[in-house]
């Protein structure tokens, strides 16, 4: 049995990290599902890059002692309300060594060190993963369903529920945001808001739909256009016509060239007939879970895995 060292990451644990991203869920996925994920560990590069960014010292790594290789990697994400828990990952050839429970075991330490519910989706259909969680004390909330669909070269038509009317993200806007996502869900993510709306690599959309009569925003998602990722979310709504209207405009950002992923909850009726409409398919089942208290959910949430949220 190997000697694991859990340490935070450092910058020169990059390329290891991206590659050890890239074949453990790849490995998962093909054993299990019949495909890849990961394009290449160039692409999951995005990783690092982007939640170093936002949440800098906040990865942590399991290192054998012996030979110095990068066994497992766990990105964390603290906020006012809560920690989320990024994607985590082991070597394939360090399956069955518990190095995943090391890694979960720092980030459960973090969280209750600032007495804060650690938050997660993770897949339904992984039932090593959702078991080891669910031993740790995370307690399930809600159920996603993923969905993939290709988006025509003229895009789909966007029809804003009457009343109201969809544009992009401002900067002054991130109030507004994070009092909608606090009111619908109980979480606090102003940085991300505006690390979106920032939007220095050019990957980033985020679209608010807006009431005409008093100017208030009633609900948002966002979306990611890279190699090393492409999906739709995260977001919040009111209504299921609301967040109809919303993933539609952000799935026009990817028009004629990308198909990407999109998580609903299952329950939402409406707006699986509308996006089954649209031709969607469901690619996996993700469950939200909760160490602590979960909150409530007054609306629609559509979760995402970059960046993570649950």
């Amino acid at each position: 049995m190997a000697n694991i060292l859990i340490r935070l990451k450092k910058a020169e644990d990059d390329a290891a990290v991206a590659a050890l991203i890239c074949d453990s869920l790849n490995v998962w996925y093909k054993k299990n599902r019949g495909f890849e994920v990961v394009p290449s560990a160039e692409a999951a590069t995005l990783y690092a890059r982007v939640y170093d960014a936002l949440d800098p010292d906040c990865c942590v790594v399991a290192e054998d002692a012996e030979t110095g290789k990068i066994a497992g990697s766990c990105f964390f994400h603290p906020r006012p309300t809560h920690v989320s828990l990024g994607i985590m990952t082991v070597a394939p050839e360090y399956f069955g060594r518990k190095v995943s429970s090391k890694l979960l075991k720092y980030i459960v330490d973090v969280a209750e060190r600032r007495n804060q519910p650690l938050r997660l989706v993770s897949s339904a259909m992984n039932l090593d993963s959702f078991s080891s969680y669910n031993r740790a004390g995370f307690v399930p909330t809600a159920v996603f369903q993923d969905m993939t669909v290709a988006v025509p070269p003229e895009g789909f038509p966007v029809d804003a529920p009457a009343g109201t009317t969809i544009r992009d993200a401002r900067p002054e806007d991130v109030p507004a945001l994070v009092a909608l996502e606090t009111e619908i869900y109980g979480i606090d993510r102003s940085k991300d808001f505006a690390y979106f709306i920032e939007n220095k690599d050019g990957i980033w959309g985020l679209s608010v739909l807006v009431d005409d009569a008093t100017g208030e925003i009633c609900g948002f998602v966002g979306s990611v256009k890279d190699p090393g990722s492409a999906m739709v979310g995260p977001g919040a709504a009111r209504t299921e016509a609301q967040a109809a209207a919303l993933i539609r405009t952000e799935l026009n950002r990817y028009a004629g060239k990308w198909s990407p992923i999109f998580l609903i909850p299952t329950d939402a009726k409406e707006l699986r007939a509308a996006m089954y409409a649209l031709g969607a398919k469901n690619t996996e089942i993700h469950v939200a879970q909760v160490r602590g208290e979960a909150g409530p959910r007054n609306g629609v949430v559509l979760p995402t895995f970059m960046p993570e949220t649950a």
